[in-house]
């Protein structure tokens, strides 16, 4: 049975099979709500998920540019999504379980694990999706860049923070209205309302990045914007990619003299 908060999120990342990693977040998640578990506990998390044997992993420089039209190029992006939820679903648990140490407040673990139950569930309607167009997850290869940004970031909770919600995420924020676009115009009627779903709960989870990047620079007490910049200058010190979702990032409270400063 188990017992604590960090070991379940132990029991997610060690789930290799994407429907286990999903049912045991929608069930873990549960148990924590209603108190059937209660203490945060110590246990460690492993350096990288479980992870099923397909896809295959490439280098990003190796990964087949991404097509919009016809069902072999929505399967392309399709999978890609799906692979992104996969990823995002072990980051939720990884930093419940990896910064359990630093005297965080309950709603800090309430944040990232509803996070980790929106990812299973983004995952899961990405897998239907590709489903109806007579595919799977694992059928097309995938990069690994995602969760090597967990791992630059794995001594640094704020720095977790800036690079995942606030930029990662963030920049899904910034792109996923062109692609619903594309993929509306190109008569696709099945995707973007999927996609609308993943963006809307994407806003809390890059607002949820700020609020506790914001209150560890508080507790530091340092400036929150400064912070970030010093931050994001040791991980992207060519600045970040315009143009901003500037609507879709003032909903989650992300200031904009933070990011926009960063634009190259």
């Amino acid at each position: 049975m188990t017992t604590t908060l960090t070991e379940a999120a132990c029991r997610v990342l060690l789930a290799a099979d994407p429907a286990e990693k999903c049912r045991l977040t929608r069930d873990f998640a549960e148990d924590w709500r209603a108190g059937r578990i209660s203490e945060l506990g110590a246990t460690r998390p492993p350096d990288r998920p479980a992870r099923p044997e397909r896809p295959q992993l490439l280098p990003f420089k190796e990964m087949p540019r991404r097509s919009y039209g016809g069902d072999r190029g929505r399967v392309s992006l399709i999978h890609a999504l799906a692979h992104i939820e996969l990823n995002a679903i072990d980051l939720g648990w990884d930093i419940v379980a990896r910064f359990v140490g630093q005297d965080l407040p309950r709603e800090f673990h309430d944040d990232w694990v509803r996070v980790a139950v929106d990812e299973a569930r983004h995952f899961e309607m990405l897998e239907d999706l590709l489903a109806s167009l007579g595919a799977r997850y694992g059928d097309l290869p995938a990069h690994d860049g995602l969760w090597q940004a967990a791992e630059k970031t794995a001594d640094d909770l704020m720095a977790r923070l800036a690079v995942v919600p606030m930029t990662l995420e963030a920049r899904g924020l910034d792109t996923t209205p062109a692609t619903m676009d594309k993929l509306s115009r190109n008569g696709d009627t099945l995707t973007p309302p999927v996609l609308d779903v993943i963006y809307n709960d994407e806003i809390h989870h890059v607002a949820a990045g700020v609020r506790w990047f914001s209150f560890l620079a508080e507790r530091r007490g340092e400036d929150g914007e400064a912070a970030f910049h010093a931050t994001m200058a040791k991980h992207y010190p060519a600045g970040l990619k315009a143009p901003f979702n500037h609507q879709a990032r003032a909903m989650a409270g992300y200031p904009r003299d933070w990011y926009e400063k960063l634009a190259r």
